[in-house]
């Protein structure tokens, strides 16, 4: 398996091994966003009557197709759109 030593020897290399290893910054970055669209569809939801777990429970539920990524960039940007998919889950 010459593969197999070739990146061995590859992840021992002090210049490379932080290629294969960029979790150290992408996962607390993942986590801030998520964070940040929860607070936002919080807020939108909020305006509408509704809380955050009832509103992503009744999305669910309803099968609506749109991540919280999504559905933060409505809330923030498009109230109108977000009032819409609101009124859709009640």
């Amino acid at each position: 398996m010459v593969v197999e030593k070739m990146y061995g020897q590859w992840l021992k290399m002090p210049l490379i091994k932080p290629c294969f290893m960029p979790t150290e910054t992408a996962k607390p970055k993942k986590r801030n966003f998520r964070s940040l669209w929860i607070m936002r569809i919080n807020a939108g939801a909020r305006l509408h009557g509704m809380s955050y777990s009832q509103f992503m429970g009744k999305v669910k539920a309803n099968d609506i197709a749109l991540n919280r990524k999504v559905l933060a960039d409505l809330a923030m940007n498009h109230p109108e759109a977000f009032k819409a998919v609101v009124d859709q889950v009640k």
